[in-house]
C-alpha cells in the first residue's frame, strides 16, 4: 500500500548525513523524494569513501546507501543561473524543499526562503543546521561529532569521571537522531498547510536535538544548584548503583547484560529463582528495596560471582523465564539475527544491482504495520536526464544546459 506522504514532491538540496537522512525517512514514509547534487562534486559524503575513510565495504557505500535510499538524484550547479533558474523550477512544483546549506551561502546562491516562495508560496521550507537559526553562531558550520555530541553535553554525560580520553560518538549518531525529528516536523508542517493554507518554514539544529536528548540533564543541572550546588543528576559506579537490579553485569564468556527492574521489589523474588539462588531472596540484608540500597556493594558482588559463573546463553535462557526488563548487550552484527529484528521488518534486503543484495535499516515508524519497501541510493546524477524530460524539457533544452555547466 502507498505511504502516508504518497503524492508529496520532496526537493532535497543537502549534503552528508544529518538532513539527506531525514529526506530517506520522507521516502520510506511515500515521498517522492529529488536529491540535487553538484554534477561534478556530487553529496559531500561521497567523497569519504573516494578517500578511503572506510566508508564502503565489499562495493557498498553504506553511509550513502543508508541515508538516500529510495531517492532520485539530478547533477545540477545552482551556482550558475541556468541552474539556479531549474532549481526554481523544480521547486515551483515541489511541496517540501530540504537544505542544510548555511545562511551565507542560501545568500550567495539565490535559494533562501523568500527565493523558493517567490517560486512556490506554498512550499514548506527546512533548514537543517549545527547550531539554529539564530545567534552568534547561526552561520558557523558544525557535525553531529560537534554541535550534538560535544557542545550539547551528550559525550561529557557518557564520559566516565576518570576516563583517560572522552567517549566518542558512533558514526551519524546525533545525525540519525536529528533526521527523524526533522522528518516529524516535515509531517507536522504538511499538515499546517492543508488545513490552514499557510506552509511554514522548519528549523531543527543539531544543538537544539542535543538538549532534548539530555533534557532530564539539563533541566536537573541547574536546579541541583539550589541545593547542594552540584551540577547534574547524581552517578554511580556500577559497584554502588543504587538498584542492584537496575545495574550491568558480566558474563562468563565476557559478554555484558544489562538489568533495569525499576520496581524491584515486584520482581525481586522472580528473578532470585530464575537465576537460582533463592538464597539471596532469603537474606534478610536483601529483603527489600531499602535494605538492597543499604548493602547494594554487597548484593553486587553476589550478582557478580552469579552472572559470571555461566555464559549468556545460559542466563539468557534463564533470565527470560522472569518478567523483570533485562537485555543482553548486542553488537551491532548480531542485531541482523535478533527475532524481534526479523519480526518486524527492522533491518530489510535491497537489490543493489552490480552491488548485490545487502541490508538497509528501516525508519522505525510503521504505519498501519506496513513494512517500506526499501531501495537504493541513485548514483550521483544517476536521474538527470529523466527527471528532466519528464518535468518537459527536451533534449535541446538539456544540450543547452550541459554546455553551460549546468548539468553534465
Amino acid at each position: 500500500m502507498p505511504g502516508p506522504l504518497a503524492g508529496i514532491r520532496v526537493l532535497e538540496l543537502a549534503q552528508w548525513w544529518f538532513v539527506p537522512a531525514a529526506g530517506a525517512v520522507l521516502a520510506d514514509w511515500g515521498a517522492d523524494v529529488l536529491k540535487v547534487e553538484h554534477p561534478v562534486r556530487g553529496d559531500a559524503q561521497r567523497g569519504l569513501a573516494a578517500a578511503g575513510f572506510g566508508m564502503s565495504i565489499a562495493g557498498v557505500d553504506f553511509m550513502m546507501q543508508q541515508s538516500n535510499r529510495g531517492k532520485k538524484s539530478i547533477g545540477l550547479d545552482v551556482g550558475v543561473a541556468e541552474g539556479r533558474a531549474l532549481l526554481l523550477r523544480l521547486a515551483a512544483e515541489s511541496d517540501v524543499f530540504l537544505t542544510n546549506f548555511l545562511p551565507s551561502a542560501r545568500r550567495k546562491l539565490g535559494i533562501e526562503v523568500e527565493d523558493l516562495r517567490a517560486a512556490n508560496p506554498r512550499i514548506v521550507y527546512v533548514r537543517g543546521s549545527g547550531h539554529g537559526p539564530l545567534g552568534p553562531d547561526a552561520d558557523r558550520g558544525g557535525y553531529d561529532a560537534t554541535a550534538f555530541w560535544s557542545r550539547g553535553g551528550v559525550g561529557a554525560a557518557l564520559t566516565p569521571p576518570q576516563a583517560p580520553a572522552p567517549t566518542m560518538q558512533r558514526a551519524a549518531f546525533g545525525d540519525s537522531i536529528g533526521a527523524m525529528t526533522i522528518a516529524g516536523g516535515v509531517a507536522a508542517a504538511l499538515l499546517q498547510r492543508e488545513r490552514s493554507g499557510v506552509a511554514p518554514v522548519v528549523d531543527v539544529s543539531l544543538l537544539g536535538t542535543a538538549l532534548w536528548v539530555m533534557a532530564p540533564d539539563v533541566v536537573a543541572s541547574k536546579l541541583l544548584e539550589r541545593g547542594d550546588g552540584g551540577g547534574g543528576i547524581p552517578s554511580f559506579g556500577r559497584g554502588a548503583a543504587p538498584n542492584p537490579l537496575a545495574n550491568s553485569y558480566r558474563t562468563q564468556d565476557g559478554r555484558w547484560l544489562l538489568l533495569m527492574m525499576l520496581q524491584p521489589d515486584r520482581y525481586w523474588a522472580g528473578f532470585c529463582e530464575a537465576i537460582e539462588r533463592p538464597d539471596l531472596a532469603a537474606d534478610p540484608r536483601y529483603a527489600d528495596g531499602r535494605a538492597r540500597f543499604e548493602s547494594r556493594e554487597a548484593l553486587i558482588a553476589d550478582l557478580d560471582a552469579t552472572f559470571a559463573s555461566r555464559p549468556l546463553p545460559h542466563w539468557r535462557a534463564r533470565l527470560d523465564r522472569q518478567e523483570g526488563p533485562w537485555a543482553p548487550m548486542q553488537t551491532a552484527r548480531e542485531l541482523h539475527d535478533d527475532p524481534q529484528t526479523h519480526a518486524n521488518g527492522y533491518v530489510r534486503p535491497v537489490d543493489g544491482g552490480d552491488k548485490g543484495v545487502f541490508d538497509l535499516v528501516a525508519s522505525p515508524v510503521q504505519f498501519d504495520g506496513a513494512r517500506p519497501a526499501l531501495a537504493a541510493s541513485p548514483e550521483m546524477g544517476q536521474n538527470t536526464e529523466e527527471v528532466l524530460l519528464e518535468r518537459g524539457l527536451d533534449w535541446d533544452a538539456l544540450a543547452a544546459l550541459k554546455r553551460v555547466g549546468a548539468i553534465l
